[in-house]
């Protein structure tokens, strides 16, 4: 039975939610905690690492958790439900701290209130994108709504970041504190709202028998494929050079820009570019190979990179440059992530051509946990970073060298991130096309002689 366009809709609206909550914590916390409570960025650099560390140790276990669950619901929308209202929970008390918590008691609760965010997430992240293969048979719906998903979570987290540095002094009546409390309690009640759309609408229709990876398990079948390793390794100074981006990007536009609303353009136009360069790839491939077009994809956003260095050292605020700055950038980004997933998806056949055994699952959970580790990397660096620049909360206008530091932070250190990524993958990676021909063929010499035999 194929889904209904209600049930599509719903499913989507899950995701919506869900990534309105992931980009004002990914995108905003960081500053909030820092130049709104005054907490130091070393501090938090440490508490987002730790935090980051255990929920990538925790999405295996609690797929094991939905694996076993049974109720009137299934298996995944009690806990999409549940996950959802505790992580709502939360997250509106990561932004609602007591005015009176100074000292160690404001570390305490801030810490906590982190950590206690970042395991309710996992509650209902982890259900929601296992739970698509239960919803539909159909090959063609599973990827219909993996695509929609996937946009309408991008759309999700576009919206706070355009909106959250203009509304949040409006509704805070200039009291930039109150104004988040206030901005993230509405967020959080979308995201009850949108979450209980898709528990009514979306409704398991297969069991699943699929037994969810050990972090041993992961790790093992790991170091027996030495081009899942690679790729691996690749996706994590990637992503980190990212998410080093993407978490000081916000100061960046505020303090050497000058123009804090500006990001929320900049990541508007970026996540359009970066969906739009997703859907050009099959027309990518028909004139270049998956090597070049990823080593192409890293030289622009390079260029992108370079040219955003360039404006924010000159104190250039011209809106058209940075929009083209935003779309060099995502673009490479956009084409880079969905290429990194293709090539992982290519180390499971070479795996089970070489092993002989198939570790499909347990290669895609480990993407999830190194994407994890990636960003402990990156809020690590981040943090103890503005230290080592010297940034002042307590100052609107920074020195020349401070944002120095911080163009070297955010922009420099995620080139070199990236320049690395690409010399380590091209001189690792084998997995050539045509190297993979010939790995399928002879897989398939063998089943028939097995099943001659």
């Amino acid at each position: 039975m194929n889904l209904t366009n209600k049930e599509k809709i719903s499913y989507g609206m899950g995701a919506v939610g869900k990534d309105m909550v992931y980009s004002i914590v990914s995108g905003f916390l960081m500053y909030y905690y820092n130049t709104v409570l005054g907490i130091s960025a070393t501090f938090i650099g440490i508490l987002f690492m730790v935090a980051r560390i255990l929920d990538a140790v925790n999405d295996p276990f609690m797929g094991i958790i939905v694996e076993k669950t049974k109720t009137r619901l299934g298996k995944f929308r009690p806990w999409l439900l549940i996950g959802t209202i505790l992580s709502a929970v939360c997250l509106y008390g990561m932004y609602a701290v007591p005015r009176n918590l100074t000292g160690t008691p404001l570390l305490i609760y801030v810490s906590a209130a982190y950590i206690l965010w970042g395991t309710t997430y996992t509650l209902m992240d982890i259900p929601y994108w296992s739970m698509i293969p239960a919803i539909t048979q159909n090959s063609k719906d599973r990827e219909n709504i993996s695509v929609i998903a996937r946009s309408c979570a991008g759309l999700g987290f576009a919206v706070p970041t355009a909106l959250t540095l203009l509304v949040v002094p409006i509704l805070g009546r200039g009291d930039e504190r109150y104004g988040f409390q206030i901005f993230a309690g509405i967020i959080a009640l979308f995201f009850i709202a949108s979450t209980l759309i898709t528990v009514m609408n979306v409704k398991e229709k297969t069991r699943q028998t699929i037994k969810a990876p050990t972090i041993k398990e992961m790790f093992i079948a790991l170091f027996q494929n030495d081009q899942a390793l690679t790729v691996v390794i690749t996706i994590v100074i990637f992503n980190a050079s990212l998410y080093l981006t993407s978490s000081l990007a916000v100061y960046f536009f505020k303090y050497d820009i000058g123009n804090g609303a500006l990001f929320g353009l900049f990541g508007i136009v970026g996540g359009a570019t970066q969906i739009l360069s997703m859907t050009l790839l099959p027309l990518l491939r028909k004139k270049w190979n998956r090597m070049r077009i990823f080593s192409g994809a890293i030289v622009i956003a390079i260029a992108g990179y370079v040219l955003l260095f360039l404006l924010g050292t000159l104190h250039i605020t011209n809106i058209v440059l940075l929009c083209i700055a935003a779309i060099i950038i995502y673009f490479g980004f956009g084409l880079a992530t969905v290429l990194t997933t293709v090539f992982l998806a290519d180390t499971v056949d070479y795996g089970e051509w070489k092993t002989k055994q198939r570790s499909e699952s347990v290669i895609f959970s480990m993407q999830t946990f190194v994407v994890q580790l990636a960003s402990a990397i990156a809020v690590f660096i981040a943090g103890v970073g503005l230290d080592v620049i010297h940034f002042d909360v307590n100052l609107d206008k920074q020195t020349s060298s401070t944002l120095f530091g911080l163009r070297v932070l955010m922009i420099m250190i995620p080139i070199l991130g990236m320049i690395l990524s690409i010399l380590f993958f091209r001189k690792n990676y084998k997995l050539s096309e045509n190297y993979l021909e010939k790995i399928m063929s002879e897989k398939e010499e063998n089943i028939i002689i097995r099943q001659v035999s």
